[in-house]
Parts: C-alpha cells; structure tokens; sequence
C-alpha cells in the first residue's frame, strides 16, 4: 500500500512544472518536521511555519535521544522537583511550579512552536548555557530553568519582570514587561498561579 501511495506521489510530483517541484522540494521537510514537532510535542504550529527550524530539529534529536529511556517508566510527579528546586535556587516558594504549570502544562515531553523543550520550556542555546544536557529530564530541566529564574530574579530586581524575562528574553526586558502579544499574558497568567497559591 505505501508502495503504491508514493508511486502515484511521485507520478504527481513529475506532472508538476519545475517551480513547483522547487516549492514542493523546499515546502516537504519543513512541514515534515512541525508535524513532527507538533504530533511529538503536543504543541500548535502551522504546518509550513519556517520560523525556528533549527530549534524545532535540536529539540526533535534531544527528544529522540530522551525518549527511550522513560517509555517504560515514564517520570514522577513533578510538584516534589519543583519545590525543592525553588528552595535550591532561593526562589519565592511557588513561582517555579507556576512557571512550569504555564509553559508546559507540567508535561515533560512538550515542544513548543518555537523548539523550547521539556516541563521548564527551554531553548537549545539557554539549556546549553545552563548545562542542562536533557531538557526532557524533569529534575535537570526544573533544576535548570529555577536556577535561570534566580539570575533573572537577580538581575530585575522583581519577581513580575523575572517572569517576563524567562518568557521573552533577558534582553528584551528593560524595567517593563514587554507589550509584544504573548509575555504580557504570559506574565499575568504565571502571576495568577503564583499568587493563588498563598
């Protein structure tokens, strides 16, 4: 049967005129790989996005890499990992776990649309810079993104504009929350976790 689906592709492709097997040729892997991410990952993405695709493809080999190793056991909890992370990295009690709740849901296995990886969400390049080798890893990624959350608490001075720095970016926060459509309500939501829970 896969056989003969890609023979009548294949015949199809050639009927093309020869611009439009370029744009087939160029179109194929990258809706190839947001399907991927989105079926893997759980995540949203229009199918023929070509924004982060070098992120997207970090994140599916990671994931790749990963996922063997939990199929069969799958991870625990992570409410236990998150507080003591917080306590770890001297954070407001609460606010790591809020964090995780909003940008994965506390699902270890999520990739976002932009390629940002495991229950804390983080880049390639952030992961790397943290030394978080396995960012599907529930306790090195929640260890990880706490410790980024300190430096950003550090760096801000405020817990409000620490929050909105992990979400959009340490350079992209100066002494305001970002009115860029997404950290505004990404903040508000964090906030709401956060402050619920005392």
């Amino acid at each position: 049967m896969w056989f003969d689906v890609a023979r009548f592709l294949f015949k199809l492709f050639r009927k093309l005129a020869w611009w439009q097997q370029v744009a087939a040729a160029v179109a194929l892997p990258i809706l190839l790989l947001n399907l991927t991410v989105a079926f893997l990952g759980s995540s949203i993405i229009f199918p023929l996005s070509p924004f982060f695709l070098g992120e997207k493809w970090a994140a599916l080999k990671l994931y790749a890499w990963h996922r063997p190793s939990c199929l069969f056991t799958g991870h625990e909890g992570l409410s236990g990992l998150t507080a003591k992370a917080e306590k770890d990295a001297g954070l407001p009690k609460g606010l790591m776990q809020a964090i995780v709740e909003v940008e994965s849901d506390a699902r270890s296995h999520r990739i976002s649309y932009a390629g940002a990886m495991g229950p804390a969400q983080l880049m390639p390049g952030t992961a790397l810079m943290l030394g978080v080798k396995d960012p599907f890893d529930p306790e090195q990624a929640i260890n990880g993104g706490a410790r980024y959350l300190a430096q950003l608490l550090k760096r801000t001075g405020s817990v409000t504009l620490a929050v909105a720095a992990y979400n959009a970016g340490p350079n992209n926060v100066n002494g305001a929350v970002p009115k860029n459509g997404q950290t505004e309500f990404y903040v508000a939501r964090v906030m709401k976790k956060f402050e619920g829970r005392d």
